[in-house]
């Protein structure tokens, strides 16, 4: 994103914010708004969210003294920002469909709204910026393709940590570097079981400002898993076992453990996501390696070690900070920082947080029913496993026992649905079963 900064301040000088239509005006989507208001060349002109006051409030906490109003409608808010004012609702078509909108932010953490947003956004001529991983790891190729056929782009928000992670990676891969392992550290203790009705655990939410669901997410795991599925399907590494190793361990040793056994590390092969518990978090980190002796000479020269083992470490993710830049990169470089292959390489399933009977009906990510596990997408698919994008409204028609996966064959889907929809057709279309004439036929009779 080098010359960003240039290129706002001219965008500024020029009377020509890039504009941002913001779906989701939760904490990370409040941040965003706060943070344009500090940038130059960049604005949010207009915000959706379910709750009004939500969608309203985000301005004042910003500290955006323009007036701001409440519309229904597309050209009611176009006209607004047209006059110098900042509109909200709560229907996110609005901002959607707005002409006043270069890019839209998708912010919601709701696969169902995130890929119909996504849909809308693409038929509309806008790229779309997306936060909400949940979608990503669900139908993000799909989305993505669709986007490309409309002549726009997707992308991952910057400042999270898959585009932390994906950003050494870019790094590396131009280097020739051979690449061994992407990671996160994990600021939370691992509990798989942790349920937000847990007194203690929705003290500590209410500590941190966050909704009891949104922690114990990152808790039991689900979140990493997440993550690290959409570093996966972004630049094809995989697992290298099933909910990765997860080790404690310190910044300042990772080369020492994300290397392959025969070298005194953990790891079966490179090529691999993980994740690190104790000493590595807010950072993310690349575990590379080369034989070259010039080159291994070289990094000695530079205090990286002897090894064939190197870590890249980026100590810091701003999430919802960075944001704003994926935004601009889209709409000023007509480039996308992050966006997903055209296949999945990696799955998260749901698997019982506690024992399961028939007629349960699963609540959601972070809540009392499952947590998610990564695996490699063929062996979720030949196992029938429930992707955890898919899962939340399922009602169970069998036992399932805690800490067992969840099956397609254990549950009815909660229909209808786009997302659902959209996964019927991403499986079909990665496993040739649909041609790509064909699959932009349904898409855009689906949105008619």
């Amino acid at each position: 994103m080098i010359g960003l900064n240039v290129e706002l301040a001219a965008r500024a000088a020029a009377g020509r914010p890039v504009r941002i239509g913001l779906v989701g005006a939760g904490q990370m989507g409040t941040d965003v708004v706060a943070e344009t208001a500090m940038m130059e060349g960049i604005e949010v002109t207009a915000t959706a969210d379910i709750d009004p006051e939500r969608a309203r409030a985000v301005y004042a906490i910003a500290g955006i003294g323009s007036e701001v109003v409440r519309v229904t409608t597309a050209a009611e808010a176009d006209a607004a920002v047209a006059a110098g004012r900042r509109v909200y609702t709560t229907d996110y078509r609005v901002v959607v469909g707005m002409e006043q909108v270069d890019v839209v932010l998708e912010a919601t953490g709701v696969p169902e709204i995130g890929s119909r947003a996504a849909l809308l956004a693409a038929r509309a001529g806008k790229h779309l910026a997306m936060m909400n991983v949940e979608t990503d790891i669900t139908v993000g190729p799909l989305l993505r393709w669709y986007a490309e056929q409309k002549g726009v782009l997707y992308a991952l928000a910057a400042g999270d940590e898959p585009a932390a992670c994906k950003e050494l990676f870019d790094f590396a891969d131009a280097l020739g570097f051979t690449i061994v392992a992407a990671g996160k550290g994990k600021n939370n203790p691992l509990d798989r079981h942790a349920k937000p009705t847990d007194p203690a655990w929705a003290a500590e939410a209410g500590r941190r400002g966050l909704s009891p669901n949104m922690l114990i997410e990152f808790v039991d795991g689900s979140k990493t898993m997440v993550e690290m599925a959409a570093v996966s399907n972004a630049t094809g590494l995989v697992p290298d076992v099933r909910g990765m190793h997860g080790p404690n361990t310190h910044r300042d040793v990772l080369e020492t453990v994300f290397c392959l056994r025969e070298d005194g590390g953990i790891l079966g092969r490179m090529g691999v996501v993980d994740f690190g518990v104790g000493k590595v978090a807010p950072g993310v980190f690349l575990i590379v390696r080369t034989d070259h002796p010039r080159l291994r000479e070289a990094m000695v020269l530079r205090d990286m070690g002897q090894g064939p083992y190197y870590t890249l470490f980026r100590p810091y993710h701003l999430c919802s900070i960075e944001v704003p830049l994926t935004c601009a990169m889209l709409e000023i470089v007509g480039k996308s920082n992050m966006a997903p292959l055209d296949h999945l390489v990696s799955e998260v399933f749901a698997v019982a947080k506690q024992d399961l009977r028939p007629g349960d009906v699963l609540d959601g990510i972070g809540g009392e029913s499952y947590y998610g596990l990564i695996d490699r997408y063929e062996v979720a698919r030949a196992e029938g496993l429930l992707p955890i994008g898919l899962a939340k409204g399922a009602r169970l028609v069998h036992e399932v026992a805690m800490d067992r996966p969840i099956g397609y064959a254990d549950v009815v889907l909660h229909l209808p649905s786009t997302v659902l929809s959209l996964r019927w057709l991403q499986d079909r279309w990665m496993n040739g079963e649909v041609s790509g004439a064909a699959l932009l036929a349904e898409l855009d009779a689906d949105l008619t």
